[in-house]
């Protein structure tokens, strides 16, 4: 590990691996390093230990970074790979998003033992999730079904799942691609449909502001179209996401120099929604995502925020 030319730091889950292999592939041929240059060291983080209450309750996305942001800002790592949906929305100010792989599939998937779409389940019927935008999304679809608190990795859910825990479960798509797992879903939800998280799809890698070295290296692996959504819908979230709970979607799209940017904000209900659409210059990717947050702010008001 310390001969290790780049060390990569990120969580321990079959997922966060996956990702993490995947950044030392592009790395070691952008670079021409052998792969055992690029050490991978797994961190368990506060939010992987906490199994017993949702993650709002806990304290925010932040659990799922808190220790790899520590490890990076000592030294001890000097990498941090990420699902990018599971950042906070700030970031400490030593630590700078320095290149996002390409985005996988955006979509969520479903999975049911027993029906192939969500609105075919019964009356009533269970549905597993621990994201507060699934639960709002789906309320919104079928006001009649009970949500119960699904934790865990994406095998653990899909153990919970089969062993009757819940009658159907939302996971991201993009990780069931990445751990091979896409036949164990029913299909994913057109976007038109159901937005999915801001950075959902996009693998993204953290780097220490002053390490121009590390900076310069990942600038050879990154994928600009990707960086570019993943900076509107950034700061899209930073307008809305501040102290609020609110369910936030959103997703921007790049054609050539366009940029497409869809937004949604959600009571924990489903009782209500707000939807924004916004298009322009991908050069202008921040402002774009920035005023979308601000429209959907001032649409939903202070009260839907303060009962979120």
């Amino acid at each position: 590990m310390q001969s290790a030319e780049i060390i990569i730091g990120t969580r321990g889950s079959p997922l966060a691996l996956a990702q993490a292999e995947e950044t030392r592939a592009r790395l070691s041929v952008a670079l021409r390093l052998e792969p055992e240059a690029i050490a991978i060291l797994p961190i368990r983080t506060t939010g992987d230990r906490i199994t017993d209450r949702s993650l709002m309750e806990a304290g925010g996305k932040g659990l799922f970074t808190k220790e790899i942001d520590e490890a990076l800002l000592s030294g001890a790592i000097h990498i941090a790979v990420h699902s990018a949906k599971d950042l906070p929305t700030r970031l400490p100010d030593e630590i700078v998003i320095a290149a996002c792989l390409e985005r996988e599939d955006v979509r969520d998937a479903f999975l049911s033992p027993v029906v192939s779409r969500l609105t075919d389940l019964k009356q009533g019927a269970v549905l597993g999730t621990s994201s507060l935008r699934r639960r709002a999304m789906a309320l919104s679809l079928r006001p009649d079904l009970r949500i119960v608190e699904m934790r865990g990795n994406v095998q653990t859910r899909m153990n919970k799942l089969a062993e009757g825990h819940a009658d159907a479960t939302l996971l991201a798509m993009a990780g069931l691609k990445r751990l091979g797992l896409v036949d164990h879903s029913r299909g994913a939800i057109d976007i038109e449909d159901w937005l999915p998280a801001a950075g959902q799809g996009a693998i993204a890698i953290a780097a220490r502001v002053g390490d121009t070295a590390t900076l310069e290296r990942l600038a050879a692996i990154d994928h600009a179209a990707t960086s570019t959504a993943l900076a509107a819908e950034r700061a899209y979230l930073a307008v809305l996401d501040g102290s609020c709970r609110t369910p936030i979607g959103g997703l921007a799209r790049i054609e050539g120099d366009a940029l497409d940017f869809r937004g949604i904000i959600v009571r924990p209900d489903g009782s209500e929604a707000h939807a924004v659409v916004r298009r322009g210059a991908a050069r202008d990717a921040e402002r774009i995502g920035a005023e979308a947050g601000a429209e959907l702010a001032a649409r939903g008001g202070p009260a839907f925020f303060a009962e979120a």
